[in-house]
């Protein structure tokens, strides 16, 4: 089962997003800011990371930079 990162701070659409994943047959993570998405991927290792642009500490942009920069392969 493939296990995917959901980075958002608007509870609702990550409720929503994250319920219509599972239906389909995911594993879910949310976290609701880029600090927190970074250190997710370091551990929990997803296959996928579905990432919001507006993020309350950095963007969205600068956390794909981050991850980018630290496993190119992503």
């Amino acid at each position: 089962m493939a296990l995917i990162l959901l980075v958002d701070d608007e509870q609702l659409i990550t409720d929503s997003l994250t319920y219509s994943l599972k239906r389909e047959g995911f594993e879910v993570e949310a976290v609701a800011d880029g600090i927190s998405a970074i250190k997710a991927v370091e551990t929990i290792k997803p296959d996928l990371v579905v990432l919001d642009l507006m993020l309350p500490d950095i963007s969205g942009l600068e956390v794909c930079r981050r991850l980018r920069a630290a496993r190119p392969r992503l």
